[in-house]
């Protein structure tokens, strides 16, 4: 005589429980318990308690007339100092970004000679401060009274070193010296076979420069770049010192008439701020434009997080009804 045993099929769930009337019954959910960080809500407590009271004593300081601040944002005068501001880092930038090349091209070149005066340059707008290289511009005419280029122009300095042209030479030929070393880091970061590959086709230095390497170097050297516009926007109060009437010598002569230096210097903040802000936009749509070639998927946009967010409470609030 044998005894029978009852055989479970080989396909069988082994999680699944057996039922009264022999059927199977599903696995029960798993439910997890998240572990529970005290250590971050202390954290969060302490840092909005630190920040509520820095609020606080600025918001109860007697001798602040915040009033003030509102009534002299929009001043003409604060206004166009903001426009100064603004044109006079676009000019230095773009000067910076010009020269930048070209020095990035002359310190990779072959020829000793153009590599070491590129060296030379770089070393000396790098080592020395900004301020004291805007002095340097601004005093110019103690060295050289008057500006002799011969047949083509002849005048005096003090009249051909303005606080604007002292300002845009100061910014913009410090600016080239780190623009060339970012520049020369985006040649450097393309493979070597993309110039083999052209000189093989027939293609010229220059052309291949051009045509192949500047294309593939730009989405590494455009991150950096935006960087250093958005600093330079921050670096032109240092031309307050040539008395060139930017943002913060605007806001600075309102401030010393009024009585009112430190709401005007909360205003020139605002106005800092929102230039900044506005660009640091305009980077991440530029940055993200020249990622489409080595990023499969590009990463969303504001507005795309957003919509994205939205479709998700969307979706719980329906499941929940």
């Amino acid at each position: 005589m044998t005894d029978k045993f009852d055989k479970e099929p080989a396909d069988a769930d082994p999680s699944a429980v057996a039922s009264k009337d022999g059927g199977a019954l599903p696995p029960e959910a798993i439910k997890a318990i998240p572990v529970r960080h005290y250590g971050r809500w202390v954290s969060g407590v302490v840092v909005l308690a630190l920040v509520a009271l820095l609020v606080n004593a600025f918001a109860t300081a007697e001798k602040i007339q915040w009033q003030a601040v509102g009534d002299y944002v929009f001043d003409e005068t604060v206004l166009a100092g903001a426009g100064r501001t603004l044109l006079i880092s676009v000019l230095a930038m773009v000067m910076g970004v010009v020269l930048g090349v070209i020095l990035a091209v002359m310190r990779l070149s072959k020829n000793p000679v153009t590599s070491w005066v590129a060296w030379v340059y770089i070393w000396f707008f790098r080592g020395t401060p900004v301020y004291v290289q805007l002095l340097l511009w601004f005093n110019l005419a103690l060295i050289f009274p008057v500006l002799n280029l011969g047949p083509i122009y002849k005048d005096e300095m003090v009249d051909v070193m303005t606080p604007f042209m002292a300002a845009l030479l100061g910014l913009g030929l410090n600016e080239a010296a780190y623009m060339a070393e970012i520049c020369r880091a985006g040649l450097m970061a393309v493979d070597e076979g993309q110039t083999e590959a052209a000189h093989a086709l027939g293609m010229s230095h220059g052309k291949t420069l051009r045509r192949i390497v500047i294309p593939q170097a730009m989405r590494v050297i455009v991150p950096p770049t935006g960087n250093e516009f958005i600093n330079m926007l921050k670096t032109s109060s240092l031309v307050y010192a040539v008395t060139y009437n930017e943002l913060l010598r605007a806001t600075s002569t309102i401030g010393s008439t009024s009585y009112a230096v430190m709401e005007m210097l909360f205003v020139a903040c605002i106005w800092y701020l929102v230039m900044t802000s506005v660009f640091s936009v305009f980077q991440y749509y530029l940055e993200r434009h020249y990622a489409r070639g080595s990023t499969r998927n590009l990463p969303a946009t504001p507005w795309q997080k957003i919509k994205a967010n939205m479709l998700g409470l969307g979706r719980e609030r329906g499941a929940g009804a």
